[in-house]
Order: C-alpha cells, then sequence, then structure tokens
C-alpha cells in the first residue's frame, strides 16, 4: 500500500487522499480491519455498520485480502433499503451485502426487509437490533447531493431520536442511483426507503468515509468547507470526526477552491 497523496484535518474530520481508487479502498479497510481485530481482541466480537453502491466497492475488495480478523465474530448492519424491492432485486442493497460482505467474508448480517408489510415495524426491529449493543465501526459513503445513507438534505435530523425510519428520497438521489446502472430509467427507482438515521450512523466509535469518483467531488467539498447544517447532512463528520479517504478525482473541487495554507 502506497503512501497518501496528501493528509490533512478539517475541524475534528481527518482527510487522506489516496493516489487511485483502488489505494482508498486499501487503505481504508486496512484501517477497518485494524479497528474491528480490535474490538474482537478486547471483548470478543465487534459490531459494524457498513455502506453500499458504488462507492464502496474497493473496499469491499480489499476486505477481503485483510488478513488475521475472525470474520464469524463480526456482526454487520447495512445502512439503508429501498422499499418495496426484495433481496434479490439486482439493485436490492441486501444483495449487495450478501454478495461482497456476507458470503465472502463470513460477516454475520442483519438486513432491513425493505419489503416488509409493515414498515414502521421493521424499523422499530432493525432500531432494537442496533440498540442492543455499541457499534464499533461505521463504514460509509457520501451522496453527490451530501445525503449519509439516505438522510436527504434538508430532512436530515441530526438530532433525531430514531435509529431508523422510512424516508422519501429526493430527486437527486433517485437520479443518482439510474446514473451508477442499478435501474434503467428514473420511474424504476423506488421513492421511498428505510434508511438509519445520522444519530445511528455517528453512534459508531470510528467512521470511515470512503468516497472516490469526480462525481462526489463537489458533495466532497461542500463537506469540508459548508457550514454543519442538514442542508448537506456529511458536514455532520466534522463534528464527530472520523478518517475520510478519497482519491483525486473526488478531491478536485476542494483542491482548487480551499483555503491557502500559511
Amino acid at each position: 500500500m502506497k503512501l497518501p497523496l496528501e493528509q490533512f484535518t478539517v475541524e475534528s474530520l481527518h482527510v487522506v487522499v489516496c493516489e487511485s481508487e483502488a489505494e482508498m479502498g486499501a487503505a481504508a479497510a486496512s484501517m477497518a480491519a485494524d479497528v474491528l481485530r480490535e474490538a474482537i481482541n478486547r471483548s470478543g466480537s465487534a459490531r459494524v455498520i457498513l455502506a453500499t453502491g458504488n462507492s464502496q466497492y474497493a473496499l469491499a475488495r480489499a476486505l477481503q485480502s485483510e488478513d488475521g480478523v475472525a470474520w464469524s465474530r463480526v456482526t454487520g448492519f447495512h445502512m439503508d433499503e429501498y422499499v418495496g424491492i426484495d433481496a434479490d432485486h439486482p439493485a436490492s442493497f441486501r444483495r449487495w451485502m450478501r454478495e461482497r460482505i456476507q458470503e465472502p467474508l463470513g460477516v454475520q448480517m442483519n438486513y432491513i426487509a425493505g419489503d416488509a408489510d409493515d414498515l414502521q415495524t421493521e424499523c422499530d426491529r432493525y432500531e432494537a437490533l442496533l440498540r442492543q449493543a455499541p457499534i464499533d465501526l461505521v463504514c460509509m459513503g457520501i451522496g453527490e447531493n451530501g445525503h449519509v445513507a439516505f438522510n436527504e438534505p434538508g430532512d436530515a435530523d441530526f438530532d433525531d431520536p430514531r435509529w431508523a425510519r422510512v424516508v422519501d428520497l429526493q430527486a437527486e438521489s433517485i437520479a443518482q442511483q439510474v446514473g451508477e446502472g442499478h435501474f434503467p430509467d428514473l420511474d424504476a427507482v423506488p421513492t421511498r426507503a428505510i434508511t438509519l438515521t445520522v444519530p445511528a450512523l455517528m453512534s459508531a466509535k470510528n467512521v470511515i468515509v470512503s468516497v472516490p469518483e469526480k462525481r462526489k467531488a463537489d458533495a466532497v467539498a461542500a463537506t469540508l468547507s459548508d457550514a454543519v447544517s442538514t442542508r448537506c447532512p456529511a458536514t455532520v463528520l466534522r463534528r464527530k470526526g472520523g478518517t475520510l479517504f478519497l482519491e483525486p478525482d473526488s478531491f478536485a473541487t476542494w483542491a482548487g477552491t480551499r483555503p491557502a495554507r500559511t
């Protein structure tokens, strides 16, 4: 693994810029594995919340090369699922997690049933599982509009008393799913999802954020420079802390606009 191109801190958030998306994934996976090994050594098990989607491919691949993690002692949670699609749908986040985390690694996964008959009961069930014990790690991304999980701009609540809820997806998030190739057109994308809330994500002892690609560059810049508010939900990361892994394309907007260093 190569040394990063650059490292710096914005408020409580440490930023690491890697040479490529593959190097970004390897660096994030190495840190995640360290956190999990330490938790298992300390208490015999570890609990992790994991994101899905294109931004997490490199991390998921790199985790398979990490040695010395007792994956069978890791309990995993995913952070969102579309309402109304089943676990085998090509765009299902349950399927993404099953194929890239559960099956290759042996993590004991808990899943959100977006096709449950009673969505509120499903939110209650999943929230209860999350609250059973502390979360050691969250591995997440940032959406093109600055969302985290499916906590959307203007609708996210940094003090939400709930840890899981049903939300409406904004037009930008729906378009992102089509742009990433998960759905053929806008009409095919579900308009609602069950998501973990911001407090659920920020409850983790350790936060690792992986954000590749040019299309995320403006959201990264907003995360690092906008006022901390729900207008850009990802700005909460500067308050919580953690490590944000980038590569040159996702770093580009911030690199061109950040204040000069003295």
